[in-house]
């Protein structure tokens, strides 16, 4: 009982660090600052159990390339005589997302005795399968929706004017990201984890898990289709399936795989047709689709407005180079990531923005090998997101580089004690 506690703990934990939310009673204080400041504390203390500071070159340059944005970012709205420091504070926001990982990643490992890919991945899954059903709880139990906006303050406001699904600290763009993310790594450990793929019941709830992220999550927002796209790929290509030598595992994957997406489309069809919510979600989360067998053309309502409206570039050189320093409040009423960054810091910004996650993706790719293809598909997909909205998803780099940094503690620990056993037992010298 202690232990299934201690894991609803750590699972709340991970939902305020991917999902941060503020409090109805606290609203200057959000749930990823609070995280921030227990993975300082946890730092803290493994410093003092090791006496040593290991940090690797990966993470020192993603560091310096996150000053010096900021240091650009800062010049644009110094020189454009501007307040806007949306991104001239990034240094900040890079450190938060940093320490709010470590907390979760060290509770992880307090919990299990150890933190990896895969756990992180498990965890950060069932965080995702909370919140779409929150977001069907939110939508459909009017209790429980008074319960969530009496306690939590998340804009939701907007979400009621605009009719759409929002879980807690879960809504829109943001939460899409996370979904497409989540079901990628979901698709890395099947495709990876030689363990998962031996395991009936571990291929069967990670399936139904993504099955269930994929409809609802895209649902909640339809940049979740990015992630469900990309994961089908990755699980064809990335696994043995089409290799001459077929594994066991392999085909027991294709099996299940296959049942799952029976039942999911099976039981999709039957709420579109008996449910008349189930059908408008639907219809909104995968209208492409609709419209293209009704109408002939792959097109929706916020694809149209960004090709309509939302291209908005400089009209000057100095703005081209340096950007306007001016991004908050919709300014220039676009929501592409491509135009609001280069809008508020010019090229020479957004360069060192982008250079930021091709490092991060190349330290991982070479870190882990056996994941070099989920990090290769997560760079393509953060510079396919920003043609709809600029988001910044270090979050998720941050989570890889606290795994590897408590790795790194763990065997520097290790050593001490081999050491200390040496010296007091000569024997083993």
């Amino acid at each position: 009982m202690i232990r299934f506690l201690l894991y609803i703990i750590v699972g709340v934990s991970v939902s305020f660090f991917l999902f941060p939310i503020a409090f109805t009673f606290l609203p200057s204080l959000n749930t990823k600052m609070v995280l921030a400041v227990l993975g300082v504390m946890f730092a803290g203390m493994n410093w003092l159990t090791v006496r040593e500071i290991k940090i690797s070159k990966g993470f020192l340059l993603s560091v310096i390339l996150a000053l010096l944005f900021s240091f650009i970012c800062y010049y644009s709205t110094d020189i454009n005589k501007t307040t806007d420091y949306a991104y001239a504070s990034y240094i900040l926001s890079f450190a938060v997302w940093y320490f709010g990982a470590y907390a979760i990643c060290s509770m992880i490992k307090i919990v299990h005795g150890k933190v990896d890919f895969k756990l992180v991945t498990y965890y950060v899954t069932a965080v995702c399968v909370f919140q779409c059903a929150a977001a069907l709880m939110i939508d459909n139990i009017p209790s429980f929706k008074q319960f969530v906006d009496s306690y939590v303050s998340q804009g939701q406001e907007f979400f009621d004017e605009v009719e759409r699904l929002y879980g807690i600290g879960a809504a829109l763009d943001p939460a899409g990201v996370r979904f497409t993310i989540v079901l990628l790594m979901i698709t890395a450990v099947l495709n990876n984890d030689e363990k998962v793929r031996n395991n009936a019941w571990s291929i069967s709830l990670l399936l139904i898990s993504f099955f269930f992220i994929a409809i609802i999550g895209n649902a909640i927002s339809r940049t979740t289709i990015l992630g469900l796209g990309a994961s089908l790929g990755y699980l064809l290509f990335g696994s043995s399936v089409f290799r001459k030598a077929i594994k066991q595992y392999s085909g027991k994957l294709s099996l299940l795989f296959g049942l799952f997406l029976a039942v999911a489309i099976g039981i999709s069809i039957y709420l579109y047709n008996t449910n008349i919510e189930f059908y408008d979600q639907m219809r909104f989360a995968f209208e492409g689709f609709f419209n293209y067998v009704e109408k002939g053309e792959w097109r929706t309502d916020s694809t149209d407005k960004l090709n309509r409206e939302m291209w908005v570039w400089p009209e000057d050189q100095k703005t081209w180079l340096i950007g306007s320093g001016l991004f908050d409040n919709f300014v220039y009423g676009t929501d592409i990531g491509y135009c609001r960054f280069i809008l508020y810091s010019g090229l020479i910004g957004f360069s060192v923005f982008a250079l930021l996650f091709v490092v991060n993706a190349l330290v991982f790719m070479k870190r882990h090998p056996e994941y070099w293809m989920f990090f290769l598909i997560l760079l393509v997909l953060t510079f396919i997101i920003w043609f709809k909205v600029a988001t910044d998803i270090f979050f998720i780099y941050a989570v890889f580089y606290c795994i590897d940094s408590l790795k790194v503690t763990e065997d520097i620990a290790e050593k001490e004690e081999v050491y200390e056993d040496s010296v007091l037992h000569p024997r083993y010298i």
